[in-house]
């Protein structure tokens, strides 16, 4: 009897610390995955060029392209353009999210808000993102207010989208056990709509984000002189194809930086989600 009670207890703290060694082993496994892909491409071609099975004029090779981001850096052009560019889709980011979150609130909640606004937002998400630029500078003129103005309309059509969707998804029974606790309409926002519309509403921040990056490119087309869109304009004209590769290397770390802070922001808020997960995922 004695050695069936005391055996779980020398065999707890194995599997605690067997445990929490594999929890550690993943929290770093998992993100170096995502490497592995853009890697192997990348020492592919760079392969490819070596053994002269091309000359990697058009589509440089990553040791050439490398060179390129640190001679930007080392002259300081780099750190400049940088800056401009994540100002611009920092403002034009907050902007968006603003104007589509409170839009999106007011149609999911209120019926009638929705079929008057809803109509309108939907015809105007099909205009392409090109055709916002001359009337951005008509209106606006060339300098930085049309260029947030341009960023901000990419990322309004996704969470304006995702939060009016998300509303009109809360289901109808959680909604009436609200109700039957004569919960007040403030309460009733911040008790069951705001838990269930919050999943959602993550994921809508992620793709906004993503459309903000891609806005700025056409943003900085309008008579930029600095950011990563200039660099790209810039390469095109005089011909350095190492260039424009940087530019766009340098779009996709931030792109993805930026990204997973939305995401590392907000994982605490999620925590009480009993999702599914693939694989195994803890």
């Amino acid at each position: 009897m004695t050695m069936t009670l005391e055996t779980p207890a020398l065999e707890r703290p194995e599997t605690r610390d067997r445990s929490a060694s594999n929890r550690r082993w993943q929290r770093f496994a998992r993100p170096a995955l995502g490497v592995v892909l853009p890697l192997t491409l990348a020492l592919a071609w760079e392969l490819a060029v070596w053994s002269g099975w091309s000359n990697g004029r058009l589509v440089p090779p990553p040791s050439r392209v490398f060179a390129t981001i640190m001679e930007l850096a080392r002259s300081g052009e780099l750190w400049r353009h940088i800056t401009t560019t994540l100002s611009r889709v920092a403002a034009g980011f907050g902007l968006g999210v603003v104007t589509g979150t409170l839009l999106g609130a007011i149609s999911g909640y209120w019926g009638i808000a929705r079929r008057l606004l809803d109509p309108t937002v939907q015809a105007l998400r099909a205009i392409p993102s090109i055709a916002w630029v001359p009337l951005f500078i008509l209106w606006l003129g060339i300098f930085e207010t049309s260029k947030v103005a341009l960023i901000a309309v990419g990322v309004f059509f996704p969470v304006y989208l995702g939060v009016m969707g998300a509303i009109l998804s809360v289901d109808r029974k959680i909604v009436e056990v609200g109700r039957t606790f004569r919960l007040s309409g403030p309460a009733m926002i911040r008790r069951i709509l705001l838990p269930a519309v919050l999943p959602a509403y993550v994921v809508a921040l992620r793709v906004g984000l993503g459309l903000g990056w891609m806005f700025v490119v056409a943003a900085e087309f309008m008579g930029a002189s600095e950011g990563l869109g200039y660099l790209l304009i810039d390469g095109q004209q005089l011909g350095k194809p190492a260039q424009i590769l940087a530019a766009i290397t340098i779009f996709a770390l931030l792109g993805k930086t930026t990204d997973w802070l939305i995401e590392l922001i907000t994982t605490p808020l999620l925590r009480w989600q009993d999702a599914f997960r693939p694989g195994g995922e803890t």
